[in-house]
């Protein structure tokens, strides 16, 4: 006797059939163009007496891309919407976050990752309610708008954030003043200042890990950024250290993590025209993208690097005169134009009246290497101590750009070690100029080639977040006797 079944086969499709990766990394190197990394490998070439380039970390991956970062209102994109278009697969104009042209609110790869099930990290160099790190978690019409983004990130519920601090820590709610601090914690956060604070809240639900030097309480703000890798001490919070702390913490959670990371100095060294505090902001960057890329080594089929930059800042050129670049002569520089600036600054206000032009000299000297390791010709020396004149007679009129202040004879001096080093910068700001893209790992290969920013946060979406279970039933003949 024959009989012919019905068999129904169920067939799933689940996490595990689109073998994605499980760990991704998003480093985003703020207004790194294609110029600050080939100077700094260029640089480090010249160091060691090599003409070329030697390799970082981010220049070994086997995928490069073009990246286009012009916003909806402008071909010069800001960070608020170039982190919009990179967090969310969404163009905007400059200024606004997380939200479209329509002012509607639009959502982050990491907002949609994390409702799915997947931790979440997000890191800064600079303050954790910047624009490129609030463009991951907030929706506001103006990035100015500091306390409001501190707001939301509270709410994002995300697992770890890392930073400097905030920015505007303390707003006012009608009559009642409201802190950040208190607000986070209430929402479950824990707080760790600094690196050996951090391993002791490891076990924690929710970190957010802030610089010991800034933010210890909501009245005592710093820098709004990290100490600057050219002058960094043992002791500092540096980016490495931020990304080391995030895989730990996120690691213990045993889920899938997404976890971005920016490096939101090296725009602004570029915005002061620094280029060897840009240089130094780079090869921070770098040693962040190292402790990834350790982890990747040891999860090579599950992890994904994503590298590229929001924008480029500067303007930055590589050569001034025919067929020449002096790039060793930067070695010479100690500080970071800022850091020149309030030395000078502090022997001013030390001497007053009795300084002299030798005793800024002296400083030149010792962080620049005018006038020993570096030949100052008599016009630059004269136009040098015409801004010291002024300083003096309280005639300067400060170089203003984006994130610092500085004396005419500090930008000055910046300009001239630039120009032994043959280094060209257009702007003190954004430029339309391409920024790369460098990927390793699982998924990489679908985002070399010439590319809009706003490319990479939709294929993220199309590859970790693949179309809800199915079902297909199948109808199979049998017999049976």
């Amino acid at each position: 006797m024959k009989r012919v079944f019905l068999v129904l086969i169920t067939i799933v499709f689940s996490l595990g059939i689109y073998a994605q990766p499980k760990y991704v990394f998003y480093f985003i190197g703020d207004g790194m163009g294609f110029n600050h990394v080939r100077l700094t490998q260029m640089y480090l070439a010249e160091l060691q007496e090599k003409i070329g380039c030697e390799p970082l970390v981010m220049t070994s991956f086997p995928v490069v891309g073009i990246v286009a970062t012009h916003s909806s209102s402008n071909p010069i994109t800001d960070s608020a919407a170039a982190g919009t278009a990179l967090a969310t697969g969404k163009k905007t104009a400059n200024g606004v976050l997380g939200l479209d042209d329509e002012n509607e609110e639009v959502y982050s790869i990491a907002d949609t990752l994390k409702k799915i099930g997947w931790s979440v990290g997000v890191s800064t160099s600079v303050s954790i309610d910047h624009a490129t790190p609030g463009a991951f978690y907030a929706h506001v019409t103006k990035r100015s708008k500091y306390f409001k983004i501190g707001t939301q990130l509270a709410d994002s519920d995300f697992d770890f954030f890392a930073g400097s601090s905030f920015l505007k820590p303390i707003g006012k709610v009608r009559k009642d003043s409201l802190c950040l601090y208190d607000l986070c914690e209430q929402k479950g956060y824990a707080f760790a200042r600094g690196y050996e604070n951090a391993q002791e809240l490891l076990d924690t639900n929710k970190l957010i890990l802030i610089d010991h030097n800034d933010g210890l309480t909501p009245s005592q703000l710093g820098k709004g950024r990290l100490a600057y890798g050219l002058e960094k001490q043992d002791t500092d919070l540096t980016l490495a250290k931020i990304v080391s702390t995030g895989v730990e913490f996120l690691s213990k959670k045993e889920k899938p993590f997404f976890f971005m990371v920016e490096g939101g100095s090296i725009d602004r060294a570029a915005h002061s025209n620094d280029a060897k505090n840009t240089i130094g902001e780079v090869l921070e960057f770098d040693s962040a993208i190292a402790v990834a890329y350790n982890f990747y080594q040891e999860h090579p089929d599950e992890t994904l690097i994503l590298v590229t930059a929001d924008h480029e800042t500067g303007g930055l050129a590589l050569g001034k005169k025919k067929h020449f670049l002096n790039l060793k002569v930067l070695d010479n520089q100690k500080v970071s134009v800022d850091s020149l600036n309030n030395a000078i600054k502090e022997l001013h206000a030390k001497l007053g009246a009795k300084i002299q032009y030798k005793n800024v000299q002296e400083l030149l000297t010792k962080y620049l290497g005018f006038y020993t390791n570096i030949a100052i010709s008599k016009e630059n020396d004269a136009l040098l101590q015409e801004k010291f004149n002024n300083i003096k007679q309280n005639k300067d009129k400060n170089v203003k750009t984006l994130y610092s202040e500085v004396y005419e004879l500090s930008n000055l001096a910046i300009k001239i070690i630039n120009e032994q080093a043959f280094i060209g910068w257009t702007t003190n700001s954004h430029s339309a100029n391409p920024v790369p893209l460098f990927a390793v790992g699982n998924g990489a290969e679908n985002f070399g080639g010439c590319i809009d920013n706003s490319f990479i946060a939709n294929k993220l979406t199309e590859l970790l977040c693949p179309p809800l279970p199915q079902d297909s039933t199948v109808t199979v003949e049998t017999e049976e006797e």
